[in-house]
């Protein structure tokens, strides 16, 4: 347990704009992930991240623990993910999946390779939620796929986690160095990407980034750069000014190596200093705010008139 503790206090200290919350209550979740859900979600890239229309996603706190489980095609009820949440957004409005989305630090976080793992329904039968249903998903459907749990059903969670191997697809890409191929329209960079990580980028999304993502990436942010002068959408520094050239960054909001789609809604231009610092500190852009969190503070888009926040 005091290891829960200091990872979870560790998350929460390192984001100064929380510090009122600091304490040590757990709230733990369990999520049912739909097996064709699950299935598509690996295949076109594990995102470490999980969105809901159920509020009690953004009740969970930073370093609790969000559990999935799914069911395989034999009919058994298998542990799918931990996320250890990070951080908590929300999704442009009227997004299909619900307003709420939590992301799991990278590091702690992981997704367990479901073929040949034992049954887990009785397990969590066995935990403080309510599984009544006579088949476990149905019990695990609309709001309610989200469930709290107790301290006591996280630990018995970890314990029956302890010795599952890793799913080898959930590997994120270098999204910097992908990026930047893309936006050369290099495709052999693209391809050495993902030789490189090879068995960690599902043969979908293989495809998908083999032939859709190099065309279109370059028009996209060739428009970003019309749209807003070549301005950095976050500190409006205008590189045109000073050098004549068009040297921000377009910034795929939901990386495409976390399974993001490349098209201008999921895009926004920002400078090279901020496109090295949202990925170096993983920071997701609400859309209820309109700001990007780095954890230790925001900074907002002081530029926006293409992406449809919640405050417009």
């Amino acid at each position: 347990m005091y290891y829960l503790l200091r990872d979870k206090c560790n998350l929460i200290v390192n984001r100064s704009n929380w510090s009122s919350r600091i304490h040590l209550l757990f709230m733990p979740l369990l999520y049912y992930w739909h097996p064709k859900n699950h299935r598509r979600d690996l295949d076109y890239g594990a995102g470490y991240h999980l969105n809901q229309k159920n509020h009690l996603l953004h009740q969970v706190d930073f370093g609790d623990s969000l559990w999935a489980f799914t069911r395989t095609a034999d009919a058994r009820y298998v542990l799918a993910a931990e996320l250890v949440v990070r951080a908590k957004t929300h999704n442009r409005p009227g997004f299909k999946y619900g307003p709420y989305r939590v992301w799991g630090d990278l590091k702690l976080s992981r997704y367990f390779q479901v073929q040949g793992q034992p049954s887990v329904e009785q397990i969590i039968r066995s935990l403080s939620v309510t599984t009544r249903a006579a088949h476990l998903g149905q019990s695990f459907q609309g709001l309610r796929a989200v469930k709290p749990l107790s301290i006591a059903d996280h630990q018995v969670l970890v314990e029956a986690a302890r010795d599952l191997p890793l799913e080898p697809r959930a590997r994120i890409l270098p999204e910097e160095r992908l990026e930047a191929a893309l936006l050369l329209g290099d495709r052999e960079a693209v391809y050495q990407l993902i030789r490189e990580e090879n068995p960690g980028v599902a043969r979908e999304r293989q495809r998908y980034l083999y032939q859709a993502a190099p065309v279109r990436n370059r028009s996209l942010a060739e428009q970003l750069h019309e749209l807003y002068d070549g301005r950095c959408q976050v500190c409006e520094w205008n590189p045109r000014d000073e050098y004549g050239r068009n040297l921000c960054h377009a910034h795929h909001i939901q990386w495409l190596s976390r399974g993001g789609a490349d098209d201008i809604d999921n895009l926004v231009l920002i400078c090279p200093n901020h496109h090295s610092a949202v990925h170096s500190c993983d920071a997701p852009l609400d859309f209820r705010a309109g700001w990007f969190d780095f954890g230790s503070h925001t900074e907002r888009l002081r530029l926006n008139s293409h992406l449809t926040l919640w405050a417009a």
